[in-house]
């Protein structure tokens, strides 16, 4: 993705993530946002974006953040919302193991009081450790959890799967971590 069209999806993880409100827009209650407000609220804050833009940023995502409603007509983002929406996900179940990517400078915290969702709705897990270590180095020198995702189902802990293969849960005690891997 280029440099330009890197920038536009931060700002489009900001708008359909966390705040709507900075470009004038509004989500309905599963975080769905109309294509065409959309692209007008953002070009009356100065970001140039028209549709073929959006949906090429849509399309090279790396992380398949956001998505487009059947009809391509709405927008929204798939997992990571600070701003009260309803996902409509579906419960499932989890594979034995699943992986948590942070950085060493958390990992007191994490180890005493698990992963809490902080200010978002959940908790994100990958389903993998590289994905879980690109997670992790973003924010420091990475440390990858593996997390014990079967059992904590099995204790009553509920799991869901995002559009683009996130798992997410509402927390992760410290009983179903495991620290695995510093990079």
């Amino acid at each position: 993705m280029s440099q330009k069209n890197n920038k536009l999806s931060r700002t489009l993880s900001l708008v359909l993530r966390h705040d709507p409100g900075a470009i004038g827009l509004a989500l309905d209650s599963e975080g769905w946002a109309a294509v065409q407000e959309l692209l007008d609220c953002m070009t009356r804050h100065g970001k140039k974006l028209d549709l073929v833009l959006l949906q090429n940023i849509v399309k090279e995502s790396d992380k398949q953040r956001f998505r487009f409603s059947d009809d391509g007509q709405r927008i929204r983002a798939n997992q990571g919302h600070s701003v009260p929406v309803d996902l409509k996900l579906k419960k499932q179940s989890p594979p034995d193991l699943l992986y948590h990517g942070t950085a060493t400078r958390f990992m007191d915290t994490i180890e005493r009081e698990g992963l809490r969702k902080m200010t978002r709705q959940h908790v994100h897990l990958s389903p993998d450790i590289r994905t879980a270590h690109a997670v992790g180095k973003r924010h420091g020198r990475p440390v990858i959890l593996e997390i014990a995702a079967r059992s904590m189902a099995d204790h009553g802990f509920q799991f869901y799967l995002s559009e683009n293969g996130v798992w997410l849960t509402e927390e992760v005690p410290p009983d179903y971590l495991i620290r695995r891997f510093s990079v």
